[in-house]
């Protein structure tokens, strides 16, 4: 006979952190970011990590955050600065470098490290915050469109492996998220039109209303007009908040990931590329191969795919880019679904605003809508040339 003891361990965490949205938060005068430093009486210690693209185009900010905190009686660490890109995240040993500065500098669990950067930056530096001392507080400042609608705001953090990306990673909320929209004054137009996509995903599949809102603006849009930017910016980010908060799998223990329609081609073709393709960019091809697959499949009308092909189109995303004749479709599936630690789970559209899951893609019909790309391009393409 065997006895067996069994002790069930319950309790819940609950996690508070804000999101603001302000304009030039290294102005002396704009106390937001001191105000987080919510422990002074501790003299905690403040680690600046940027990314080197961010301080090739704003070349005065390290300048301006050393004053910052100078100006409110605050002494920071020696800033480090890191690649921009997935070059930070596929290179282990600028995570040993933020680790070696923990140690170092004694940087303990009640002190910060302020990361400003874009969305791989902040992936790859809350990773290694998360891991030193299991979690320093971690001040996120996302200078792209993409971290500040989506990949800054939520909680995860992650590094690729081998060339898997986000194959090492972590879910802890940061202290907090700054989204700064003076940092996307200097970013090139190819990084802010890459943003983008990740809010006509969340719209596709949470919101008709944002996504009509999207398909209106998109040439104010296109032209990275301020106050449409701003105003995609916001809305996208609520969603992607709304879900995290809302879906009850925050830290993503099930297999669903709704949040990553248009996500499991994306993957694969950025590895394809080498990273030349920007995220977003990956992203958008993703959208408009799954958006073809649910109308082949019946589930959206033909005249909402034509909406959604042209919103990407119009707003200037390559959809037929020559790595996508290396896209093999059986293999990224699988990656996918060991990527998601279960059973496939792919997000297709019953409309426009009205996302599902699927366990199960029909490959041969999956080949068809990439055939079907090219195709959908040159009758877009005629009928603009037509109507003008």
């Amino acid at each position: 006979m065997h006895n067996t003891t069994i002790i069930k361990q319950n309790f819940q965490v609950s996690y508070n952190y804000p999101i603001y949205f302000s304009t030039s938060c290294f102005a002396p005068e704009n106390n937001l970011i001191i105000d987080l430093i919510d422990n002074l009486d501790e003299n905690p210690k403040i680690l600046p990590v940027i990314d080197s693209a961010v301080l090739d185009t704003n070349p005065k900010l390290n300048q301006q955050l050393l004053h910052y905190f100078k100006y409110h009686q605050l002494d920071i660490l020696e800033t480090e600065i890191v690649p921009g890109g997935e070059a930070v995240k596929n290179d282990p040993s600028i995570i040993n470098r933020i680790h070696s500065r923990v140690e170092t500098d004694a940087i303990d669990r009640h002190s910060y490290i302020l990361v400003i950067g874009g969305g791989a930056v902040v992936d790859a530096i809350g990773y290694a915050a998360a891991t030193a001392h299991r979690g320093i507080r971690l001040i996120r400042m996302p200078s792209t469109v993409l971290g500040q609608n989506d990949a800054g705001v939520g909680v995860k953090n992650a590094v690729n492996f081998n060339g898997r990306k986000n194959f090492l990673g972590t879910f802890v909320p940061p202290h907090a998220v700054v989204n700064d929209f003076s940092l996307l004054n200097t970013l090139q137009e190819r990084d802010k039109r890459s943003g983008i996509s990740e809010a006509i995903k969340v719209a596709l599949i949470k919101d008709t209303l944002f996504f009509n809102q999207l398909y209106q603006e998109r040439y104010r849009l296109a032209g990275f007009e301020e106050k449409a930017m701003q105003q995609m910016i916001i809305k996208g980010a609520q969603w992607h908040l709304n879900h995290i908060a809302t879906n009850g799998d925050p830290f993503e223990y099930g297999s669903a990931r709704p949040l990553d329609f248009g996500h499991w081609s994306a993957h694969k073709l950025e590895e394809l590329s080498n990273n030349e393709l920007r995220h977003g960019e990956a992203v958008a091809i993703g959208i408009a191969l799954d958006s073809i697959y649910s109308n082949k499949m019946n589930l959206i009308s033909e005249n909402d795919l034509i909406k959604i092909l042209t919103l990407l189109i119009d707003l200037g995303f390559e959809l037929n880019p020559a790595v996508l004749t290396k896209l093999n479709i059986k293999t990224a599936l699988c990656e996918f679904k060991e990527h998601l630690g279960g059973n496939l789970c792919i997000t297709l559209l019953n409309k426009i605003g009205e996302g599902f899951e699927v366990n199960e893609i029909d490959e041969a019909v999956m080949q068809l809508s990439l055939l079907a790309i090219p195709e959908y391009l040159n009758k877009l393409s005629n009928l603009k040339n037509k109507s003008a």
